[in-house]
C-alpha cells in the first residue's frame, strides 16, 4: 500500500485564512462573546449618571487582514463607554469585573 503524501502550499493556506468563511466564523464567534458580555455586564445603581451606557456600548467588527501580521480574518468584540477599561480592569478603588474576559472564556468557543 502506498504512502498518501501531503505537501502544504503557504499561498493556499494563506488564502483559506483570509477567506470569507473563516472571517464568517470569527464574527459568529465574537457575536457570541458580545452576547454573554451583554447578558454579564454590571448595571450602575441609583447614583449612576449613566445607567446602562456599559450594557448598550458592546460592539463586534471584523476584516479580513488582521493579527500581528495581518494576514488572516479576525473580529473583535469589544466596548466603547469611556470607562470600559476601568469597568474590565479595575482600579485601585473598584474591583476588576473582566466582563470581556469572562465572556471569551465562556462564549469563544
Amino acid at each position: 500500500m502506498a504512502a498518501a503524501k501531503f505537501k502544504m502550499s503557504k499561498r493556499g493556506v494563506g488564502q483559506l485564512l483570509r477567506s470569507e468563511m473563516v472571517e464568517a466564523e470569527m464574527l459568529r464567534r465574537a457575536e457570541i462573546i458580545k452576547g454573554v458580555a451583554e447578558s454579564i455586564a454590571p448595571v450602575g445603581g441609583a447614583g449612576d449618571p449613566h445607567p446602562g451606557l456599559y450594557k448598550s456600548s458592546f460592539y463586534v467588527t471584523s476584516r479580513k487582514r488582521g493579527g500581528r501580521r495581518r494576514d488572516r480574518a479576525v473580529a473583535v468584540a469589544g466596548n466603547s463607554a469611556p470607562y470600559a477599561r476601568w469597568v474590565e480592569f479595575g482600579t485601585d478603588r473598584v474591583r476588576a469585573h473582566h466582563v470581556l474576559l469572562r465572556a471569551a472564556a465562556v462564549g469563544g468557543r
